[in-house]
C-alpha cells in the first residue's frame, strides 16, 4: 500500500507540472531517461521475482524433504521394536513445537535457531537405544542418519525464516517506479481516463512487489506454505 500510494501520487504529481510548456528537447531527455531507469527498474523486478519465486520453492521443498523424513524415522523405529517407542512419542512432541515457532503470524521477527527441548530428547532416546542384533544396528544407525538430515533441514528452514529484502533495496526501487509514473503523467492530459490508466498502472507495479515480499515470507502472509505436510505426517501411536 505504501509502494502504491507513492507510485499513484508521483503520477498524479506528474499530471499538475506544467510538463507540456517545456522545450521539445527537455521533453526528448525526460523520455530516454525514463525509459533508461524503466527498464533497470523492469530488469530488478524480474530478477527479484524470480529470486523470491526460487526462494519460495526451496523452503517448499524443505518442508517436505523434513516430513518425509519423519516419516521413515518413524517406520523404522516401528521396525526397531517396542524398546523404540519412547523415542517415537517423543519425535510426535517435537513436531508442534517446531511448527509453532517457525510458521510465525509476521507480527514478531523469527527468533535464532535453538534447539528445542522436545528435538533434543528424541534425538537422546534414540542415540541411547542399546540395539540386540545387527538388524538393530543397522535400524539405529539408518534412524539417525534420517534424524541428522531433518535437524538440518529444520535449521535451513529457521536461517531462511530470518532473511528479508533490505528495506533500503525496496525503497530504491520504489523510488524508480515513481519517477517512472512522474514521467508517465508530465506529458499527459489531465483526463479521467489518464487517471484511470495511471492508478491500474501503479496498483500492477505495486502488486509485483506484494509478490516479492509475499514469497520471501513463505511462513506467513496470504502465500504461506502448508504445515499439514509436517503436522499430520505421523498418525497417533496406539496403546
Amino acid at each position: 500500500m505504501i509502494a502504491f500510494g507513492i507510485v499513484f501520487g508521483a503520477g498524479l504529481a506528474g499530471t499538475i507540472l506544467p510538463g507540456h510548456r517545456f522545450p521539445e528537447g527537455t521533453k526528448d531527455v525526460v523520455r530516454l531517461g525514463a525509459g533508461l531507469v524503466g527498464t533497470i527498474a523492469g530488469l530488478v523486478l524480474g530478477l527479484l521475482v524470480g529470486s523470491a519465486n526460487n526462494s519460495y520453492e526451496a523452503q517448499s521443498n524443505e518442508v517436505q524433504r523434513m516430513a518425509t523424513d519423519v516419516i521413515l524415522i518413524d517406520n523404522l523405529l516401528d521396525q526397531y521394536g517396542p524398546q523404540a517407542h519412547k523415542a517415537r512419542e517423543l519425535l510426535r512432541a517435537s513436531i508442534g513445537p517446531f511448527v509453532e515457532r517457525v510458521w510465525k503470524t509476521g507480527k514478531e521477527p523469527v527468533e535464532p535457531f535453538k534447539p528445542s527441548a522436545s528435538g533434543e530428547a528424541a534425538y537422546l532416546e534414540l542415540d541411547g537405544l542399546v540395539p540386540q542384533d545387527d538388524a538393530q544396528r543397522s535400524i539405529k544407525a539408518r534412524a539417525l542418519t534420517f534424524f541428522i538430515d531433518a535437524a538440518q533441514a529444520r535449521v535451513s528452514l529457521q536461517q531462511r525464516a530470518l532473511t528479508s529484502i533490505p528495506m533500503p533495496f525496496l525503497f530504491v526501487l520504489i523510488g524508480w517506479l515513481a519517477i517512472i509514473f512522474m514521467s508517465f503523467g508530465l506529458f499527459a492530459e489531465r483526463h479521467y481516463s489518464v487517471l484511470l490508466a495511471l492508478f491500474v498502472f501503479a496498483l500492477s507495479a505495486s502488486v509485483s512487489i506484494f509478490l516479492i515480499l509475499e514469497l520471501t515470507h513463505p511462513f506467513a502472509g496470504f502465500m504461506r506454505i502448508p504445515s499439514d505436510a509436517l503436522l499430520n505426517a505421523l498418525p497417533p501411536l496406539a496403546g
